[in-house]
């Protein structure tokens, strides 16, 4: 039976809400690239080291991943509004502590709890697509948010290089945090007008599970701590807060499963994996984003430091993956209930070929005019990107009762963060061995991006064997694809929920 909190918002403010959604979530994902252009001003302006520097960029990313499931279970029980503006204020507030920072210390410190704030921030944002649209319009309401994931995260570079290029090299970084400002301040006086106030849920009375939180935190500290710090940390102990990490994690289901047992509400509802569309999805998210991420790490690199490109030309080269992709995921979004997981096949196919025809332009046109010859590939790639991105997250939510889809973006999301800083680890090792070892930064670059479509390549079979499933399962609800418009509200999805 569908509840209170399941059923679908129709407001007519929903599109609007939408933009504030998508606001607070494009200048939190914009954080995670924007910075890394910035560093050599923050050492210069600050006289950051380069432990600093590396604590600015993973000090963010390990809050941020740290942060996205409790937030996102804390919507889900107190209300997914008052989260998110709770966040994209401290966030805000953050933006500005960054950039008026007087000390190294203290940026890591506020750069951190900006991270925290927008691992906050993001769950609610799916979370409130779920309540607020049913059917087509989630669909495309996701496909809109996939546009804002694949933009944010490819836009990053030239945004910071054009700050960089109109406020100099000394001050720039400042105005890379302050830019953040206007935009947080204008979406907190919209989101007061223009969110909704959802119901929360009624009845019996939901506790937090802090035993959970401190598990799954732990758990995942260990497991990014060791990959986001791989070129700063020497030595093999580092690894072994792997294990350690697994350990921790298996700890953390199984707690959550007697918590369920015993009638208590855990952290993460463990029967979402008993929807088959949740669990590939999200393996598919985390295989396709370990790729994804780094092609940007590896490029900037690249152009930069060995075919002399400014920061901002280095951005504008990118720039036509991060427009292709905002095409394709609007596309997707409205294609998505009729083609189903074909459209992932397909976009993680124009992916891994984009990365090909990149490599294959590094090789053909070295020196300063790569830039052009990269254009088509990265253009293929980013239309790619745009058509794997949003229709895998309305897949992968679809089926998901309403009341637990703060906690279930959250996953998801989790399952992002360490997909990039597993692939961040792999490639740049790959890419820093071979320069160090050989020299020859064409040939790094092309075996770091090799690299990366092999990683992409498993969100590819993942996607390639779901889809021969759903065919041969064409009658079984959570198989289909693509679900009608409505069975989130009910059916598997709810079932999905019961005893939790």
């Amino acid at each position: 039976m569908t509840t209170e909190t399941d059923r679908p918002v129709l407001d007519d403010r929903r599109w609007k809400a939408l933009g504030v959604c998508l606001t607070a979530g494009f200048i939190s994902l914009l954080d995670v690239s924007i910075v890394n252009v910035a560093l050599p001003s923050m050492e210069r302006g600050l006289g950051a080291s380069e432990a600093t520097q590396s604590w600015v960029v993973s000090g963010y990313a390990l809050a941020f991943g740290l942060a996205l499931a409790p937030a996102g279970r804390l919507g889900d029980l107190r209300g997914r509004r008052q989260v998110l503006l709770f966040g994209l204020a401290v966030f805000t507030a953050a933006s500005m502590a960054c950039g008026l920072a007087a000390g190294p210390a203290w940026l890591v410190v506020f750069r951190m709890i900006q991270g925290a704030a927008a691992g906050v921030v993001a769950p609610q944002t799916s979370g409130l697509i779920q309540q607020m649209f049913q059917g087509a319009e989630r669909a495309r309401a996701f496909g809109f948010h996939g546009s804002v994931i694949a933009v944010s995260t490819a836009v990053g570079p030239l945004a910071g290089g054009l700050l960089l290029q109109a406020f100099g090299t000394e001050h720039g970084w400042r105005w890379v945090f302050f830019v953040n400002v206007p935009i947080g301040v204008a979406a907190l006086v919209a989101g007061h007008r223009l969110l909704p106030r959802l119901p929360v849920p009624s009845g019996r009375r939901e506790k937090f599970d802090p035993v959970g939180v401190l598990l799954l935190g732990t758990g995942v500290l260990a497991l990014l701590l060791p990959l986001v710090q791989e070129q700063q940390w020497q030595g093999r102990a580092k690894w072994l807060l792997l294990p350690l990490g697994a350990l921790l994690l298996a700890a953390f289901w199984m707690w959550e499963r007697n918590r369920g047992r015993t009638g208590g509400a855990p952290l993460v509802d463990l029967g979402l994996f008993s929807l088959r569309s949740f669990t590939l999805g999200t393996l598919i998210s985390l295989t396709f984003f370990g790729g994804l991420t780094t092609i940007f790490f590896v490029l900037s690199l690249f152009l930069q430091n060995s075919v002399g490109y400014s920061p901002l030309a280095a951005g504008v080269t990118i720039l036509p993956f991060a427009a292709a992709s905002a095409v394709g995921a609007a596309f997707g979004g409205r294609a998505v209930m009729r083609y189903g997981r074909s459209l992932v096949v397909i976009g993680l196919s124009g992916v891994i070929l984009g990365l090909l025809g990149v490599v294959l332009a590094v090789r053909w046109v070295p020196g300063e005019h790569v830039g052009w010859a990269m254009a088509l590939p990265l253009l293929i790639g980013g239309i790619g990107s745009g058509l794997t991105v949003s229709p895998n997250t309305t897949l992968t939510l679809m089926l998901v009762p309403v009341r637990r889809a703060g906690a279930a973006g959250g996953v998801m999301q989790t399952g992002q963060r360490i997909g990039s800083s597993v692939g961040i680890a792999v490639v740049g090792a790959v890419y820093f061995a071979h320069l160090a070892n050989h020299g020859r930064a064409t040939t790094a670059l092309q075996l770091g991006l090799l690299t990366a479509a092999a990683i992409i390549a498993l969100a590819l079979a993942l996607a390639v064997a779901d889809l021969r499933e759903r065919r041969a399962h064409e009658g079984d609800d959570d198989l289909a694809a693509p679900p009608r418009p409505g069975v989130g509200e009910s059916g598997a999805g709810e079932k999905a929920g019961q005893g939790v």
